[in-house]
Order: structure tokens, then C-alpha cells, then sequence
């Protein structure tokens, strides 16, 4: 006898088809001889899926936007996929249009996973509106500045490593970072090594941002896929989803009760979960777990987006200083002459600071960390320039595109802190540069928090350490390979860099700043 899953893994490419073609009648009804935006030739049925690249795809959105212009489009099995390469087509749209682009459009990986109440991807509805709410409490500018004497003691911490242990800066950044997201969000110190909310939170963002953009995973291009059974060929993405799960729930759960244990117990320390959970009257009655689910999911977004996303930028930073060594020497000189060497940076300093803060923003700029953030979706039917835009549509906004525009930003691939300062040496304020942390709606509520961890990162670390390139055994330079991975998330590859302290009064402000 034949198994139901035997035939309904038969019917499936029918049923495909027939969607496949309402799909054509529906859209081109809809359309009412209006055009998509232009792009590469679409093949019948499968569109682009040939041509849509699964690594550095910004890359070719960019190459392609020089033939069909800074709006583009793409189809793959009927779903229509818009790039936005411009400012202007990214402001217009997600910007001016928010109440049409601001939905984030299904991802059937993460359905699978049961990932649906992280705030970055979540759809547009009142539980995304209220989670986000509690995250821009907290993560506002004002809000942010309490922020900063503990990014100051942790990134005293972070020097301390550095001096001891300079091959492993990768791991002392992530952990740098880690330590500043679990004391925002939970109030909880993490462990010197090896601690298990960072782990679940490196584990979970690898897995997310692998598989979330157009062709990272089959089942997101082919939905259909997520019935057939596991043990045929190419399902081994369900077994995938099943790890995933586990990961989301080790991402809510464990801290949130954290600190519901220290309330009790009133060690609880400052944290937006503590500020959350302390508006809600009685938070072991029933009728608060609705709101306490919603503060769980909120507080795991952040932890999950936060722990791990900045130390590209970080890493990137180490890498600029083993290639650039006079844009090191003169920062290095600005910072000497405002704190004469007696003591290290602080936030009070950045006005006296414009070259630090001109290498802050040249950072996010010269190698964004997730160049195409994540797909918008179209809410309702739309036209832009006489172009249409179907209900439903992804849309992506190209951000690596418009801050590597070499009309704006010429010889964009090299590092020049001055694009960002006047000619008499004063930070110029540059809008396109907040593309890199997203639009509408939809951007980034932890820039401001990523701003000044920068800050205090660069201050710190040029005041006390040399980095340059590595040796060999033989005392010859080892080449500092640019390669960075080409995912969601883009993180420089492994290097090399020699990270020594500048000299004896150096390793005097490492040692008495971690003391204190």
C-alpha cells in the first residue's frame, strides 16, 4: 500500500504548478500593464533562481544596478525580489512609504525553527509594535548615556586581554561584546570563559544569518518543501530547524528567569528585562504572562542581535590599523594631546576627538556588517517611478551600494576617516551613513548603544597598543587578507596582526585601569 506521504510528495510539483500559474494571472491583472523594475532576464518559471548569488550578493546587486539602474528587480519561482542601490530609492520607499514597507516577508526556515518572536524579522503587527516600544526605552540616546561607565570598565577589561593574550583578540572581542549585551539586557556578568549564554547566543546568530537572505536555504525559495517527508533526499534542513528550536528557547528562557530569580531574591541589577518586569504589578500572577512572554522575546532579540553583530566592526578595526599605520600614528597623536598620556579616554573626551570620530564612522562605512540588512516586504500593491510593486514583494535595501558609491565616497574600498571631517577638521555630519544600520521603521534600535561601544573600542585601544602586521618565523610580514564572509551578517576572515602596548607607560594604564 502506498504511504500518504508517498503521494503527497507526488501531487506536490502539481500543486506547485497550478499556484505557480494563478500566480502569473493574478499578477498580471494586478499589474495593469505597468512594468517591474528592471533586471537580468527572467527564465519561465524559475525567473532568476540561476543567477541569484548565495554569497556577497551585494556585490552583484551593485554590478547589476550599473545596467538596469538603482532600482532593480529579480523573480525566482513567481516571487517578486526588489534592490533599492540608492539612498534616495531606499529613503522614498522604506522611509516616506513606511506604513507600506515596514512587514518583514516570511522566512519558512524560521518558521520551522519557531523563531517568529525575534524582533528583526518578526511581522509588523501590535506584538512587534510593544516589544519594540521596550527596546527604544532603553536603548535611546539619553537612555544609552547610563550605559557608559559600565562599556568603560568592560573595555578596561578588554585592554587587560589584549596585553596577555594578543593572537586570541577575536575571541576577547566577542566575549568584550558578550559582556556588555548580558549586562544591558539581564544585568548578569559573564563568565571570564566559556560562558553558556554566549555560546547559545554565537550558535544562534550563526545559524540565523546563514540562512535568512534569498538562496541561503532551498525550503526559503521553495516553501512546499516543508511537507515532504524528512527522509527523502535534501530535507535535512528539517533536522536543522529541530536544533534551532532548541537554540531560541535556550536564547529566551534561561536569562529571563535569571533575573526573575534576583528579583525575588533582590540582587537583581539594573537591566532593560529588570525595568520591564518591574512595571508589571505582580509578575508571578497569571495574568501578567502575556506580558512577560512579550518582555522574554524583546529581551532575547537584543541579546541575540547584540551579542555578536558589533565584533565584525571591532575586527575590521584591528584589520584597518595592520593596513593603514599612519592613520594609527595620527589618531595616536590627537588622543596623546588631549589626555597627555596620564590617563585613558573617556566619553567626556570624543568632542576634543574628531579623528576618533571620524575612524568610528569611517568603520561602519568602509565594511558594514550586514550590507544588506535584513528584506522588507511590500504590505499592498505599489508603484514607484512608474514602476510596480506587488503586494508581498521582498525588498532590500543595498546598503554595502549607497556607502560605496564612489560618486559620494571616491576610492570607496580605501579607509579615509577625513571623508568625514570639514576642511578646518570638524565632524561632518554624513545622513547616508545610517543606511547601515537600516530604514523606516525597521532600523537598528541599538545604533546609538553601537556608537559609543566604537567609540570607547578605538579610544582605548590606540591609546595603549601598536598593532600592526604579524611575522613570521623568519621575521617577514604576513600579508593581512581582506577576505570577509558573505552572509547576512559579514565578518572579516581570520588574520594575523601583531598587538603590542605602545611602550612601558602603556602597560601602566592597562594594569591601573582594570585595577580600578
Amino acid at each position: 500500500m502506498v504511504s500518504s506521504s508517498l503521494i503527497a510528495a507526488a501531487n506536490l510539483p502539481v500543486l506547485a504548478i497550478v499556484i505557480f500559474v494563478f500566480r502569473i494571472f493574478e499578477d498580471r491583472r494586478r499589474r495593469k500593464g505597468l512594468a517591474y523594475p528592471p533586471g537580468p532576464r527572467r527564465l519561465p518559471i524559475i525567473g532568476n533562481l540561476l543567477e541569484i548569488p548565495f554569497e556577497h550578493s551585494w556585490l552583484t546587486y551593485a554590478e547589476w544596478a550599473k545596467s538596469y539602474g538603482d532600482i532593480i528587480s529579480l523573480t525566482v519561482l513567481g516571487q517578486v525580489i526588489v534592490i533599492l542601490n540608492s539612498p534616495k530609492s531606499a529613503r522614498d520607499l522604506l522611509d516616506k512609504r513606511s506604513a507600506t514597507y515596514s512587514a518583514r516577508p516570511p522566512i519558512p526556515f524560521y518558521d520551522l525553527m519557531e523563531w517568529g518572536w525575534l524582533v528583526p524579522t518578526a511581522p509588523y503587527d501590535d506584538a512587534w509594535r510593544a516589544k519594540r516600544k521596550m527596546l527604544d526605552l532603553g536603548l535611546r540616546p539619553n537612555a544609552a548615556i547610563q550605559y557608559h561607565p559600565l562599556q568603560k570598565a568592560k573595555a578596561n577589561d578588554l585592554l587587560k586581554d589584549l596585553a596577555s593574550n594578543p593572537e586570541n583578540f577575536r575571541e576577547h572581542l566577542g566575549h568584550f561584546q558578550g559582556a556588555i549585551i548580558m549586562s544591558i539586557v539581564y544585568g548578569y556578568d559573564v563568565k571570564e570563559r566559556g560562558d553558556r549564554y554566549l555560546a547559545v547566543a554565537n550558535e544562534m546568530t550563526e545559524l540565523g544569518t546563514t540562512t535568512v537572505l534569498p538562496g541561503a536555504c532551498l525550503v526559503n525559495d521553495l516553501p512546499i518543501l516543508r511537507h515532504l517527508p524528512e527522509w527523502l533526499p535534501g530535507m535535512s534542513f528539517k533536522g536543522l530547524a529541530r536544533h534551532g528550536r532548541r537554540v531560541g528557547e535556550d536564547m529566551r528562557y534561561p536569562p529571563f528567569q535569571f533575573v526573575k530569580n534576583a528579583m525575588r531574591s533582590g540582587t537583581a541589577r539594573p537591566s532593560i528585562t529588570l525595568a520591564n518586569l518591574q512595571e508589571i504589578d505582580d509578575i508571578d500572577s497569571p495574568e501578567s504572562e502575556e506580558a512577560q512572554r512579550l518582555i522574554t522575546e524583546a529581551s532575547g532579540s537584543l541579546y541575540s542581535a547584540g551579542a555578536d553583530t558589533t565584533v565584525s566592526t571591532m575586527a575590521s578595526f584591528f584589520l584597518m590599523l595592520a593596513q593603514y599605520p599612519d592613520i594609527q600614528k595620527k589618531a595616536q597623536a590627537e588622543l596623546d594631546a588631549v589626555t597627555g598620556r596620564a590617563r585613558l579616554p573617556d566619553y567626556s573626551d570624543r568632542a576634543r576627538l574628531p579623528y576618533i570620530d571620524a575612524i568610528c564612522k569611517e568603520l561602519v562605512r568602509w565594511r558594514l556588517v550586514t550590507p544588506l540588512g535584513v528584506p522588507h516586504a511590500a504590505m499592498q500593491d505599489d508603484v514607484y517611478n512608474g514602476y510596480f510593486i506587488p503586494k508581498g514583494a521582498l525588498v532590500i535595501a543595498n546598503s554595502w551600494a549607497m556607502l560605496h558609491d564612489p560618486s559620494a565616497y571616491p576610492d570607496p574600498e580605501a579607509f579615509r576617516p577625513e571623508r568625514f571631517l570639514t576642511e578646518d577638521g570638524k565632524v561632518k555630519d554624513d545622513p547616508t551613513l545610517s543606511a547601515a544600520f537600516g530604514f523606516g521603521k525597521r532600523i537598528c534600535p541599538g545604533r546609538h548603544l553601537v556608537d559609543m561601544t566604537l567609540y570607547i573600542v578605538v579610544s582605548s585601544v590606540l591609546s595603549t597598543f601598536t598593532v600592526g602586521k604579524a611575522k613570521d618565523a623568519q621575521g617577514k610580514e604576513i600579508p593581512v587578507d581582506c577576505a570577509y564572509t558573505g552572509a547576512l551578517v559579514s565578518y572579516p576572515e581570520a588574520f594575523k596582526c601583531s598587538i603590542t602596548p605602545r611602550d612601558g607607560k602603556a602597560e601602566q594604564l592597562i594594569v591601573g585601569a582594570h585595577n580600578d
